[in-house]
This record gives structure tokens, C-alpha cells and sequence, in this order.
């Protein structure tokens, strides 16, 4: 019983210590609420460049470590409840001509995506089907770090917005 007191007593006396105050944390990032954004832009490519870019609006935060995916628009189907589909494709997409081989690919950075088409020097872009450079729809999706540690496929469109709590709502249109 003497032992148990004893132990009791300890116990209170060591929680109550205090000792010296630590180093301080890093600064948060106050208002700044860390989600996915996804951006849409239909756009046109023009000879001799074949590139858009495609400025973030103000309210779109892009952190070091977030992954920004491309998708494009890449048909239009029958849904199964009547309605339409839309088909999405990550970039980069290849495609094979008559004429040669060229490819939609982007890069980002942390204010902007310039999309744009590429292709080896033996293909001939101004060859290129008005179809194929004309009302091209794109959409930029950019991920929090914590949410590629989580295993989504970012090749499936869906199961990224899905994952990233994303809704048709949720779009950011850019005209």
C-alpha cells in the first residue's frame, strides 16, 4: 500500500513539472486552405508555335510539392442513364497520322501550364486537321502532396476528382 501512495504521489509530481520552452514551429499559412483546384480552358493553336498558356487565376495557391495533371477532352460518348459522357486523357497523348506522329503535352509551374503540341522534325504540323488544333478542351487539375501519398490512379480522371473531393462545381472555367 506505502508503495502504491508513493507511486501516486510521484506520478502527480512529475506531470506538474515544467521544463525550458522549445524552439518555435514553422509558420503556418494562415488562410490559405491547402485542397485540389481543377482549371478548364478551351483553346486554339496557332502556327509556328502550337502553345497556349494558361494563367492560374489569383485565387489558385500552387505549394512546391502539389502534382499538376493535364487532361484533354478527348471524346464524347452515349451515357448509360441517357446524357453524354466526356472521355478525359492525361497528357502527354499521342497521336499517329498519315502524315507522322505528334503529341498534346504541358508543363506547369506553380502560376501557369503552357500546353502544347510536339512532335519529331520529320512531321509536319501545319498538316495538322482543324480538329486537331481547334476547341481543344484541357483541364488542370492540381493535387496536394497528401493526396498522391493516398495511391489514386492520376490516369483515371474520375477516380482523381473523386479522390480530391472535386465536383463539375468545382471547375474553374477561364474563357
Amino acid at each position: 500500500m506505502k508503495y502504491s501512495i508513493l507511486l501516486f504521489v510521484l506520478a502527480i509530481t512529475l506531470t506538474a513539472c515544467e521544463g525550458p520552452q522549445g524552439p518555435p514551429g514553422f509558420d503556418g499559412f494562415d488562410g490559405v486552405n491547402i485542397t485540389a483546384t481543377s482549371i478548364e480552358r478551351t483553346v486554339d493553336f496557332f502556327a509556328p508555335d502550337y502553345e497556349v498558356l494558361i494563367d492560374y487565376p489569383p485565387t489558385v495557391t500552387v505549394f512546391p510539392n502539389d502534382m499538376t495533371l493535364v487532361y484533354l477532352l478527348w471524346d464524347v460518348v452515349p451515357g448509360n442513364n441517357g446524357g453524354t459522357v466526356d472521355v478525359w486523357r492525361l497528357l502527354p497523348q499521342t497521336i499517329y497520322t498519315n502524315f507522322g506522329e505528334f503529341q498534346y503535352n504541358f508543363d506547369a509551374t506553380n502560376g501557369d501550364a503552357r500546353i502544347f503540341i510536339d512532335a519529331p522534325a520529320t512531321t509536319d504540323l501545319s498538316q495538322l486537321a482543324p480538329a486537331d488544333i481547334s476547341n481543344q478542351t484541357f483541364r488542370i487539375v492540381i493535387l496536394p502532396v497528401d493526396l498522391l501519398n493516398s495511391g489514386v490512379d492520376v490516369n483515371n480522371y474520375n477516380e482523381v476528382m473523386s479522390a480530391a473531393g472535386l465536383t463539375t462545381d468545382d471547375i474553374i472555367v477561364i474563357e
